[in-house]
């Protein structure tokens, strides 16, 4: 089963697809989800965090999350993308997988789905379009009772840009009564393309902006800590706090935008409800 809602945050904080597919053991007191029809979870979730990633503002959002199952084999969703579990026994899970990471628009930082705030920091910068990713994932659940689960994923960008993304984590999952607490590290690496489409100044840039040209290399994007606490309602329907603490990387820290327009630090709260059907 799919978390009811874990993966929205991100959204936000990279406004772009989450960068986390979560998958563990339903919470007690739901139900497990078919392992061999469809599910659909509907939910949505309220967000603080960044207007954009490196923002010093803060915006609010709201972010609409549907999810979608096949048993244990084929899943999507926007903060997850679409995905098949290719290899799914022994606590590991590897397969295809595609994301969209959302636009970034110079007037109020690119959330779809905001709600109040917003940034002009990235005025002079031009719009960035979205961009589709696709590449593959590994993930190993261990220990007892699979409490300890490790992912990478490694996707091609094309479209808003054409670099190459990896993130990478680890979580260490406990139930507490009927709630589920589950936190642990994580780190993004990312491609010259990449850093220097997101935080990189032209010289048009330069002149538009009054910010020094840069051109960004590639290397770590960020890395930080996240953490949720999912608590159920009945069988079907669940509640989730989840947060977000993370820094940007040198390649990023180091842009005029950042350094200028920004900072380098990057927290997320947010809490969801996430309601799951069969078909």
């Amino acid at each position: 089963m799919r978390e009811l809602v874990l993966g929205v945050a991100m959204l936000l904080a990279c406004p772009v697809s989450a960068q986390e597919v979560r998958q563990s053991a339903p919470p007690p007191g739901i139900a497990p989800a078919s392992q061999t029809g469809w599910s659909i979870t509907l939910g949505a979730a309220p967000v603080l965090g960044p207007a954009w990633q490196g923002s010093r503002e803060m915006a609010l959002s709201i972010f609409p999350d549907l999810r979608v199952n096949y048993g244990e084999t084929l899943f999507a969703s926007v903060p997850d993308g679409i995905g098949w579990n290719a290899a799914n026994r022994d606590g590991w899970r590897a397969g295809p997988l595609a994301k969209i990471r959302f636009g970034r628009n110079e007037r109020n930082g690119g959330s779809p789905f905001l709600i109040a705030g917003g940034s002009d920091a990235l005025e002079g910068m031009g719009n960035i379009k979205a961009a589709g990713e696709v590449g593959g994932f590994v993930e190993k659940s261990f220990g007892p009772r699979r409490a300890w689960r490790t992912r990478a994923e490694v996707r091609q960008g094309f479209g808003g840009h054409d670099g190459v993304v990896a993130d990478l984590s680890a979580a260490y999952r406990a139930r507490i009564g009927r709630a589920i607490v589950s936190a642990g590290p994580r780190m993004t690496l990312a491609s010259a393309p990449f850093m220097r489409t997101y935080f990189g100044i032209s010289p048009a840039q330069s002149v538009r902006t009054g910010l020094a040209p840069y051109r960004a290399a590639g290397g770590v994007l960020s890395y930080g800590l996240g953490g949720n606490v999912i608590r159920p309602l009945n069988r079907r329907s669940a509640l989730t706090l989840f947060t977000s603490l993370e820094r940007l990387g040198g390649p990023a820290a180091d842009s005029p935008l950042i350094r200028e327009r920004g900072q380098r630090m990057q927290a997320t709260l947010g809490l969801g409800y996430g309601f799951r059907f069969g078909l």
